[in-house]
């Protein structure tokens, strides 16, 4: 028996490196599609927070009008597509004049794709999606959300921290729900020397609407909203 072995172990890894070597068209086909979607939607804000905020509360109703407002001053609105937060951004969005689009994963539960969406692309791969956020945004607005929504602010912070993506700015929506991390970053992190002081100018916090669209136009007074030659080919190594 343990001579028929090998074979079978064999026979088992050429099955599966087949089915990764599959797997490598799908997630380029995922690519291609966001690609050819998203290069037309410049200059966009990507927008984040929790699935599960109810039509409600107010965290949604103030995500309505942010997205609104920047929709009415020129910028198409990208969400991760699904319900709470994401919603609101694309329904906001809706309500102005420049394109909703939702960046949908697939996942066991909790995400359903909402219905606000003038584009909407379909992923399977979590860093796939990431990198459609990233690539097209001039900026971050988060507002208050759970590992999701942490993760991704985790991203952006670190691809501008190391030089792998241009600066943009980064905004957190609600002083009361991110005063608590932002002294946890400056009291643990800098304090402990895994950040710099200077790191922490990377983020903005605001509890506004319209001081959020402000935000971003003061960000870039006295610089073109568009990736400079330098900074596109940054975008390119994501």
């Amino acid at each position: 028996m343990s001579s028929h072995q090998p074979s079978t172990r064999t026979r088992a890894a050429e099955r599966a490196l087949n089915r990764e070597s599959w797997r490598i068209f799908q997630i380029m086909a995922e690519f291609v599609e966001g690609f050819e979607k998203l290069e037309l939607i410049h200059p966009a804000v990507s927008i984040f927070g929790s699935a599960r905020t109810l039509e409600n509360h107010p965290w949604y109703e103030k995500t309505v009008e942010i997205s609104r407002l920047l929709s009415e001053c020129g910028f198409a609105v990208v969400s991760g597509g699904g319900p709470g937060i994401m919603e609101a951004a694309n329904r906001g969005a809706q309500q102005g004049k420049s394109p909703s689009v939702g960046v949908n994963i697939q996942l066991p539960h909790e995400q359903e794709p909402n219905r606000y969406q003038d584009i909407s692309l379909n992923f399977k791969h979590f860093f796939a999606r990431k990198v459609m956020f990233v690539k097209y945004a001039a900026a971050y607005v988060v507002m208050p959300g759970g590992f999701g929504t942490l993760d991704e602010l985790a991203e952006i912070l670190t691809l501008v921290q190391t030089g792998k993506s241009r600066r943009i700015p980064v905004i957190l929506v609600g002083t009361e729900f991110w005063r608590g991390f932002l002294d946890w970053l400056e009291q643990t992190l800098v304090a402990g020397g895994t950040i710099d002081p200077e790191d922490l100018h990377l983020i903005h916090l605001c509890d506004e609407p319209q001081r959020v669209v402000e935000e971003i136009f003061d960000f870039y007074e006295g610089r073109s909203i568009e990736p400079s030659s330098e900074e596109q080919m940054i975008q390119l190594e994501l």
